[in-house]
């Protein structure tokens, strides 16, 4: 009976990479609420296919390079309009959108010199992405209810987060290749 269910996490990224396109969308012509509702609901596809994947070990190869993928289309996507628009300001911009690109090509690295497995995401990774992802909402509501408040203190939070995060993975990707080599 597993094997019917199994698909149900790569079923809701795969949704949550089909809700992309209209939140940008929706953001970008300046329908806040309209982006933030699309925003929640990819947002809990994330949560949910993690919980299942977890809880009821329904876990795939599919899903181990399908997940990351769509949160990083889903945060890259949505920060990158946010900041065309406006309401990001550049540092928060580069940091968050540098840190992804970094761990994609660093994940690109480690799978092509030292693995062929995905590397497995830490606490902090899972952190960084739940703090990026209350971030954007935070800001889509503050637009879409037309209240003029912009929170230095939390782009200064979320730089320091996705920063720390960024630092953690290239320890433990040196660490690795370290390894790696002294066991050639």
């Amino acid at each position: 009976m597993k094997q019917y269910f199994i698909f149900i996490p790569n079923l809701l990224s795969i949704v949550r990479i089909g809700l992309i396109y209209p939140i940008l969308n929706s953001v970008y012509v300046g329908e806040y609420l309209v982006g933030l509702i699309y925003f929640l609901a990819a947002s809990l596809t994330d949560a949910l296919d993690g919980f299942l994947a977890r809880k009821m070990n329904w876990f795939t190869e599919l899903g181990k390079i399908l997940d990351p993928i769509a949160d990083k289309l889903l945060v890259i996507g949505t920060i990158f309009v946010l900041w065309a628009n406006n309401f990001i300001p550049l540092y928060v911009f580069t940091i968050l959108i540098g840190r992804d690109v970094l761990i994609l090509l660093g994940a690109a690295m480690h799978m092509s010199l030292i693995t062929n497995d995905a590397p497995s995401p830490n606490i902090l990774g899972k952190i960084t992405t739940g703090s990026q992802i209350f971030y954007i909402a935070q800001i889509l509501i503050l637009q879409a209810t037309n209240f003029d408040l912009h929170l230095f203190w939390l782009d200064w939070v979320i730089v320091l987060i996705t920063a720390s995060s960024l630092l953690v993975y290239a320890f433990d990707w040196f660490k690795s290749i370290k390894g790696h080599h002294e066991q050639s």
